[in-house]
């Protein structure tokens, strides 16, 4: 499967460094942007600074030059994401600590410092291999018309 990209804490919102397993598809994805971004520490830089990453409105501006304006914005990825692995079976342990949810249980916050990588990455080799079927159209289905 693919590698861990860690994340430092600093850059985190939470404080607390992150590891994030990578699929081959988002390697490809990398290496694809690659010769256009560079060799810096961020893939999306700010374009006032190389240091900062770009802002969360410079998505949302992206997502509606795509045509989602008002549809969709970069955190509803992740809830897309969360609710679909959830309806898959995916254990929410694993799913929370994915998006780096801190536990809300503070006796099993101070105990409990799983980070379940094994599962987290073959769940995102997975998810991968799901989006790839969905935008082939081999797990879409079809509703019938409503009448009218």
């Amino acid at each position: 499967m693919g590698r861990d990209l860690p994340i430092p804490a600093e850059v985190m919102k939470m404080r607390e460094a992150h590891i994030v397993p990578l699929s081959r598809q988002a390697i490809n994805v990398l290496k694809t942007l690659q010769p256009l971004t560079g060799h810096g520490r961020l893939v999306f830089p700010s374009s006032t600074s190389r240091e900062r990453p770009i802002s969360e409105n410079t998505v949302i501006y992206g997502l509606g030059r795509m045509g989602y304006k008002g549809r969709m914005t970069g955190h509803g990825f992740r809830s897309a994401a969360s609710t679909l692995l959830n309806e898959q079976g995916y254990r929410h342990d694993v799913i929370e600590r994915q998006l780096a949810h801190s536990e809300k249980n503070a006796v099993r916050a101070a105990y409990n410092r799983a980070e379940y990588l094994p599962e987290r990455k073959r769940m995102m080799q997975e998810w991968a291999d799901y989006l790839d079927q969905l935008k082939a159209g081999v797990h879409v289905l079809q509703f019938p018309a409503r009448a009218a």
